[in-house]
């Protein structure tokens, strides 16, 4: 893991411009994700098939719960920037405006309708709490956590109603049950399609 350390939210001394520009730069294998987390840049791994294959399946059912006319993209690359706790996250997945990318600048997390993060064993923690805060400081509506490496039960916790950095939990279910994503998406989500890592 490489990494270039600074505090959370404007750190003192730190440019966040600066952070952005050594994260751009970091030279990385290919398939790793490079994200910088709490203002320390990271990389992970390239996922697992198992990973993707959930990350595709979610991907396919999510087109066809847009609502109509919706000018929405479903990304799986997509960098959503966060400087209120000094990080640039890349979501497994992510429901965004098109419209927030023709901009010619950073898309910040809070302009996501949804947030998907399908864990892995080396980064799970920053999933469940670092992103989790993330994404609640930038107003992210849905947050979608697929945990396969939850205590040897995966499950699908399904977080809302942003506020003060916390979100609360609007659904958990083990996979093989039945997750609902609410309006605008209103799809009913069997987890048991999802492959167990």
């Amino acid at each position: 893991m490489s990494a270039l350390a600074a505090e959370s939210g404007t750190p003192e001394g730190t440019d966040w411009d600066e952070i952005v520009r050594v994260w751009e730069e970091t030279d990385a294998p290919e398939g790793s994700k490079v994200e910088i987390i709490e203002g320390i840049v990271t990389v992970s791994p390239p996922p697992s098939e198992e990973h993707n294959d959930t990350a595709e399946l979610l991907h396919e059912l999510l087109y066809g719960a847009r609502p109509p006319g919706a000018e929405w993209g479903i990304y799986q690359t997509l960098g959503l920037t966060c400087p209120e706790t000094g990080s640039l996250f890349v979501p497994d997945l992510c429901v965004v405006p098109r419209v927030a990318l023709r901009r010619g600048t950073r898309v910040h997390a809070g302009e996501a309708e949804l947030v998907v993060e399908v864990t892995s064993r080396s980064n799970a923690n920053h999933d469940r709490i670092k992103k989790a805060h993330g994404y609640a400081v930038a107003g992210v509506p849905l947050y979608l956590l697929l945990d396969a490496w939850q205590s040897g039960r995966p499950t699908a916790t399904l977080y809302g109603e942003p506020q003060s950095g916390t979100y609360r939990v609007l659904d958990s279910v083990e996979y093989g049950e039945e997750l609902t994503l609410p309006a605008p998406f209103k799809l009913a989500l069997d987890t048991g399609i999802f492959p167990l890592s």
